[in-house]
């Protein structure tokens, strides 16, 4: 005689059937289990989750390791980046006798304060247009190349040291180069009749720095806007030729706005370290004519009769330049970095 079995899924055991070699004998048959019923238990639990509940306090405690490990870089950017800072900066709200004033703010109306102002927007501007210009062209010619070739890797290496290479070593080699006696300037003379110090030592004029500033302030373009340059994926350039955009219009209404951000990031980036820039223009100029000089001026002598701690007051306006000047890169590298995820 046949027996009906319980019914349950085709193939599988319904719920309480003892399954094959499992003794069931004193079981509840409600609390009988298919062995598919218990794989299935054992693979919701997550495989980690037993580990998970001592991995805790261990990594919190590497966290904390690394954190210990930042110490020493914190310590240097307390004691000679912000305790300087703030030094140099308050300094400009106290009078002679150690009481906190404003007066000394007023130091932004001397004609001499406007001038030395009027220079470091003028040079940095200037040094920041012409290195980001031709820098940007240099990456549109290194991108033709292989990131690995040996062109390419001379070139970044270049770059990376030249973009460092200032102060007194680049200000000497200027000199020796395109100075009242120098090598390109005797070789203007000699084969051009043209004499580039005809109305004076050139170099040694604020229009003059930015000859020199060029030479690092290209390096660092090329830094900066290079990876910016090397996310602009080939599929685009491919896409665009299919729906039948020429060469000239696709980099003008897809790359172009896409490099937009970087480029004036990377412009304003130029920008700031024309403008904070003190050795080379120290090297070749003996009086004021930008704000690091006339704040090197203030130290060793007060010029402006009636005010005391003009060199703090000018630290404080170039530390407002320069904070506009970051917040605004930082906005526009948090705008380009949107397409490279």
């Amino acid at each position: 005689m046949t027996t009906a079995s319980a019914p349950g899924t085709a193939g599988v055991p319904a719920a309480g059937v003892p399954v094959a070699g499992v003794p069931t004998a004193g079981v509840p048959a409600a609390t009988l289990v298919t062995s598919e019923q218990a794989t299935a238990t054992r693979a919701s639990v997550p495989a980690d989750a037993t580990a998970s509940r001592g991995a805790g306090p261990r990594v919190r405690r590497r966290g904390g390791i690394a954190w210990l490990g930042l110490t020493p870089f914190a310590a240097y950017v307390l004691l000679f980046l912000a305790v300087p800072a703030v030094i140099a900066v308050g300094s400009g709200f106290f009078d002679a006798s150690g009481h906190l004033t404003l007066a000394n703010l007023t130091a932004f109306r001397d004609p001499s304060v406007l001038r030395a102002f009027g220079g470091s927007f003028g040079l940095s501007a200037a040094s920041a247009v012409i290195g980001a210009v031709v820098g940007a062209l240099v990456c549109w010619a290194l991108a033709a190349l292989r990131p690995d070739g040996i062109v390419r890797s001379m070139i970044d290496s270049a770059a990376s040291v030249l973009a460092q290479f200032g102060g007194v070593m680049l200000a000497f080699a200027f000199i020796a180069t395109i100075g009242t006696q120098g090598l390109v300037t005797a070789w203007l003379v000699s084969t051009f009749h043209w004499d580039l110090n005809a109305d004076g030592a050139f170099l040694y004029t604020v229009p003059g720095l930015v000859i020199p500033y060029v030479y690092f302030q290209v390096p660092l373009m090329v830094l900066t806007f290079m990876p910016a340059l090397e996310g602009v994926k080939t599929q685009w350039g491919e896409a665009a030729a299919t729906l039948g955009a020429s060469r000239l219009t696709y980099w003008r209404r897809v790359a172009l706005p896409v490099l937009a951000p970087a480029f004036w990031g990377s412009l304003l980036l130029l920008f700031a370290n024309g403008f904070s820039s003190f050795a080379t223009a120290a090297a070749l100029i003996s009086q004021g004519g930008i704000v690091p000089l006339t704040i090197r001026a203030q130290l060793t002598s007060e010029t402006i009769i009636g005010l005391q701690n003009v060199a703090g007051v000018l630290a404080l306006g170039m530390v407002v330049v320069m904070a506009v000047v970051m917040g605004a890169y930082s906005l526009l590298q948090r705008r380009a970095a949107r397409w490279q995820r």
